[in-house]
């Protein structure tokens, strides 16, 4: 027989019958419909909450609270003297935009500060809000220039 849309079924064993609750004693699921005698569960429009523990204290409430997140935590992206010594010619001029631009950082909104692990050979300008003191030396000792981009806070007045 060819194979087509009009005789296309699922293969043998992977289906299964429909369970009819409630259609009398001959089914084995007549009478109570398989929800047992009584209670919450076997009446209509249940739904369990998330978490609920039948009234006993629930495992979220019983454990302690500890510790805080603080909101005002400066997260800085790290980049090494060896990844843009790989990445960039001499005389390129790195900022935390084409960075990212490049895919080595994930986002330009977080500072960017240079770390001074690897070497460098390069000349290069880079702007970064924060440069290790050891990057500082091993970028100025082979020619480059450093500049620190600074964030300015917004002022209100009245």
């Amino acid at each position: 027989m060819a194979l087509a849309l009009n005789n296309l079924k699922p293969a043998t064993g992977s289906t299964h019958k429909k369970k009819r609750v409630g259609r009398g004693p001959g089914s084995g699921l007549g009478k109570t419909a398989g929800r047992g005698h009584k209670g919450q569960k076997s009446r209509s429009g249940y739904s369990s909450k998330i978490g609920f523990e039948g009234g006993q204290m629930p495992l979220q409430r019983r454990l302690p609270k500890r510790g805080f997140t603080n909101i005002f935590k400066k997260q800085w992206l790290e980049i090494s003297l060896a990844k843009l010594e790989e990445s960039f010619n001499a005389g390129d001029e790195i900022t935390p935009d084409i960075l990212h631009k490049r895919g080595l950082i994930k986002k330009a909104k977080h500072d960017l500060v240079i770390l001074g692990s690897g070497e460098i050979s390069k000349a290069l300008k880079i702007s970064a809000h924060r440069f290790t003191k050891s990057a500082k030396d091993k970028i100025e000792k082979v020619g480059g220039s450093i500049t620190e981009i600074k964030k300015e806070k917004a002022v209100t007045t009245a």
